[in-house]
């Protein structure tokens, strides 16, 4: 049977509860335990899908097709295991799952409430789709206390009463704030966060503490006695430098360790660190860099572009360089700004979006990485807006755009009308927008003598999408004639998925997202050649 670990954040959000979550989950893996990670999330939205990345950051997105919360992310770079649309929920799913039942009658005329029939459901999630897994980590989004996590702190504890409480361990990551003024660490935020968790009916067995500075002795005996846990299970994690020195701090705080221990578990092997070690040099002592700009509308909110900064870090580290990200602001991107803002790049990256706020200066910046031989790279929209700039500016279709943007446009870019995916056919939409993309893995053809087979090694690929719009195939010809070459598409050949420049030493579009499959212990390939080409740029 599977032990299950429920983490919980108190005192103030985005303390780091995916990263410890992601972090255990490699120390138990490395230990020889097969694990499972799933996040539930408290907001109203059925899924992220249509949300801002100024409220929401990054929408990661799975194999099989779910927008998911950014911290599925953070599990799969770290445990290397592939996240599946059951490994992550919100309220919203719940609610619309409990009244499409009742509306057809299944509650047999009951009175819906919150209790039993919500966290009937919430726990019916916690236990779906485990199989042979040793253990499953659960990180409830949000703040002990916000009225949204009440249903899903209800249906944990009832969860752990139904299998037994040595069948599962509760985790509370808390701030414990360093006063500059007076050069203390105060306790007392943690003891109130874990006595809101304790009215609920959750006593923690670890609490992790986020800290500036290391914790002393008597204030971690102070937490221990006030919040009613063994001192041992007071776990300080201190500010890293890197994300990816995590896994190490926490193996040196033994929080596997005393994981194992609640349980009653011997480890089946040692941790093996060496990996992260040799990650954690590179990127933090390396003197050796290069400096990639990434032209996009959310540059200022880091966690918008979340996987794609990892996997530029992950091709760095595939090169044994450091990745200096130079963030534009593509809004404030002007024509006359492109070769101040970009004499000191040696690799241009436009990433996905939607919309057509800031395309000018993303075409602009396209235009001077391809007439100026910089290795450029396009995801998704990015590939598109190189589309356009060569419509526009080699073709010499002025009015070369996408119909997302202009109506009464050359049409380069257009809305997918159908694809096809395990026998199924879908059709395109921009009416309803939740879950309407052509989302999750396809695979791609590659074609013979190109760049893009050179770097995959393969003539097959499987890649995540989403998106709504598509190059149009329509001018492939005309495209291919002036040196843009359709080098990979979908099976049926009806979608361009790669395009590269002929006579350039690194110019490459693709429609998916490849940041998404990037691992920093197994590096996407298209990166590490992007990086590459950047570095060798630099000489």
């Amino acid at each position: 049977m599977a032990r299950y670990i429920f983490v919980t954040g108190g005192v103030v959000s985005s303390l780091g509860k995916g990263l410890s979550s992601a972090s255990l989950a490699y120390l138990l893996q490395s230990r020889g335990f097969k694990v499972r990670i799933r996040k539930l999330d408290p907001y109203l939205n059925v899924d992220p899908g249509t949300m801002s990345p100024f409220q929401h950051g990054e929408v990661f997105v799975t194999d099989d097709g779910a927008e998911t919360d950014l911290d599925l992310g953070h599990y799969e770079r770290f445990s290397g295991i592939s996240a599946k649309k059951s490994d992550n929920v919100t309220t919203g799913q719940i609610y619309s799952d409990v009244l499409k039942k009742e509306r057809k009658g299944k509650y047999l005329g009951k009175t819906v409430q919150v209790i039993p029939h919500v966290t009937d459901r919430i726990k019916e999630f916690i236990n779906n789709d485990v199989k042979k897994e040793d253990f499953v980590i659960c990180e409830i989004g949000g703040t002990v206390g916000d009225i949204e996590s009440l249903p899903f702190i209800e249906a944990i504890r009832q969860f752990s009463n139904d299998i037994g409480k040595k069948n599962t361990l509760f985790i509370h990551l808390t701030l414990v704030p360093y006063m500059k003024a007076s050069d203390e660490i105060k306790t007392k935020p943690t003891q109130h966060s874990v006595k809101e968790l304790r009215s609920i009916g959750i006593q923690p067995d670890i609490i992790i503490c986020r800290c500036e500075k290391n914790i002393p002795i008597d204030q971690k005996k102070k937490i221990s006695l006030f919040c009613n846990v063994d001192i041992k299970n007071v776990i300080q994690t201190i500010d890293v430098k890197t994300i990816y020195e995590a896994p190490i701090s926490f193996n040196r705080e033994n929080l596997d360790g005393q994981v194992l221990k609640y349980f009653n578990i011997k480890s089946k092997k040692s941790v093996n660190l060496k990996p992260w070690k040799k990650i954690t040099n590179i990127v933090l002592k390396n003197k050796k860099y290069v400096n990639i700009g990434i032209i996009g509308k959310y540059v200022n909110l880091k966690d918008a572009y979340k996987s794609l900064d990892e996997a530029l870090v992950h091709g760095g580290i595939s090169n044994n360089i450091k990745v200096n990200l130079i963030r534009i602001e593509s809004d404030n991107f002007k024509k006359s700004d492109v070769r101040k803002k970009l004499q000191n790049v040696s690799g241009i990256l436009i990433p996905g979006g939607f919309g057509k706020r800031g395309t000018d200066g993303k075409i602009a910046a396209i235009k001077y990485a391809r007439e100026k031989k910089i290795p450029f790279l396009g995801i998704c929209f990015g590939m598109q807006m190189a589309i356009i700039e060569f419509a526009r500016n080699v073709l010499k279709f002025k009015n070369a755009s996408s119909t997302e943007l202009s109506k009464g446009c050359t049409p380069v870019v257009g809305l997918i009308s159908e694809w096809k995916k395990d026998g199924s056919v879908f059709k395109g939409t921009d009416k309803d927008l939740g879950g309407t993309m052509r989302l999750g893995s396809y695979d791609a053809i590659l074609s013979n003598n190109t760049l893009i087979r050179k770097i995959y090694g393969s003539k097959l690929i499987k890649e995540r999408h989403r998106h709504r719009y598509e190059v149009n195939k329509n001018y492939k010809d005309k495209f291919e004639k002036k040196g843009l070459i359709f080098s990979g598409n979908s099976p049926d050949k009806n979608l361009p998925e790669i395009i590269e420049l002929k006579n350039h030493p690194w110019f490459i579009g693709v429609q998916f997202h490849p940041e998404f499959k990037s691992r920093p212990l197994s590096p996407h390939p298209l990166f590490s050649s992007f990086i590459k080409a950047a570095k060798n740029q630099k000489k």
